[in-house]
């Protein structure tokens, strides 16, 4: 009896902060101003209402059950990407079961070119933002022009108290080649730093949670180029096996490009402070293609114009922070 109180008290106190990358939530409307036509009911892919409702039902089942090996709360913090607009954060957490569930967003538009942004869903119950921004990445295309790709969100708040610097990721993709787009996520890198270095400038030892789909795994030159900051430390390294394990799945080979980042003050275990217990690929079976060439990969939305009716092309990644009370 004594050992299931302490148990139950020890999975209290285990706080989960999730990544989510949900692969194209587009309401049905057509905005004239982003190339969102593909998502409306006369697009090529057929976007309906009962389609997009069903949709939102199976992310918003899945956020609330992040972690959930290890606590019986649901997330306290998650980053997601590919959303299209306000309309859609009301919907995704208005959903249940997150609708009984006391969550709140920060986000802004982008200036991507389809019109999908970043944000950060909270519990606010135990987060309290102080001030948010969107941070404008600056890259150019080879031909001179600029590429229209996501900000960077960045939300200072106290999680459960304590004073954190969460910035949502969403770095330029991989689509026109690999090494040909390396530049923009190298850049990408250096936009947070320089943002980072003034955060330095302004607070004492400033708490950070950095997550994202950065289109890298922890072995890219822009991520490696992020980590020389001395002061941060990527616990989902460890997680990637390339022919086993990852987020993406593409040609039967695995990569981690949704991954969680944290400063070295969540190593340590003082009274008032969270501390880093674990981290973790949230690869449950039923976010799996259940049978075929494809079994054990993530169950998309759609593959090309078909529709599958699945969840995202990319599985949620998550840590878990212990709250020293």
């Amino acid at each position: 009896m004594l050992f299931s109180f302490f148990k139950r008290s020890k999975r209290r106190q285990l706080h989960t902060i999730a990544f989510y990358n949900l692969e194209n939530l587009f309401d049905t409307k057509d905005d004239p101003k982003t190339l969102d036509d593909d998502f409306t009911p006369k697009g090529a892919k057929k976007w309906s209402n009962k389609r997009y409702r069903r949709k939102l039902y199976k992310l918003a089942k899945t956020i609330s059950e992040i972690g959930n090996e290890h606590t019986t709360a649901p997330p306290a913090l998650v980053g997601v990407a590919e959303v299209e607009n306000k309309d859609v954060m009301e919907d995704l957490i208005g959903s249940e079961p997150l609708c009984d569930i006391d969550y709140d967003y920060v986000h802004y538009d982008s200036p991507d070119e389809r019109g999908i942004d970043t944000a950060l869903i909270y519990r606010k119950s135990n987060f309290t933002v102080k001030y948010s921004e969107p941070i404008t990445l600056f890259v150019n295309n080879p031909n001179g022009e600029r590429d229209t790709t996501r900000d960077i969100l960045y939300v200072l708040g106290e999680l459960n108290g304590e004073e954190v610097h969460v910035f949502v990721n969403h770095w330029p993709s991989r689509r026109n080649g690999v090494n040909e787009t390396n530049y923009k996520r190298v850049i990408a890198a250096e936009t947070l730093k320089r943002y980072m270095a003034k955060i330095e400038r302004e607070f004492v030892d400033p708490n950070y949670i950095i997550m994202g789909d950065f289109n890298a795994g922890p072995k890219s030159e822009s991520i490696k180029n992020l980590m020389e900051l001395p002061y941060l430390y990527n616990p989902m390294e460890k997680l990637h096996i390339p022919h086993e394990r990852g987020s993406v799945n593409y040609k039967r080979s695995w990569s981690l490009f949704d991954q969680i980042m944290v400063s070295h003050n969540f190593l340590n275990h003082k009274k008032g402070t969270h501390s880093f217990a674990h981290a973790n690929i949230f690869d449950e079976v039923f976010l799996t293609e259940f049978k075929g060439k494809f079994k054990g990969t993530p169950y998309r939305t759609y593959v090309g114009r078909k529709y599958i009716g699945g969840y995202s092309d990319h599985f949620p990644v998550y840590i878990q922070l212990k709250f020293n009370g």
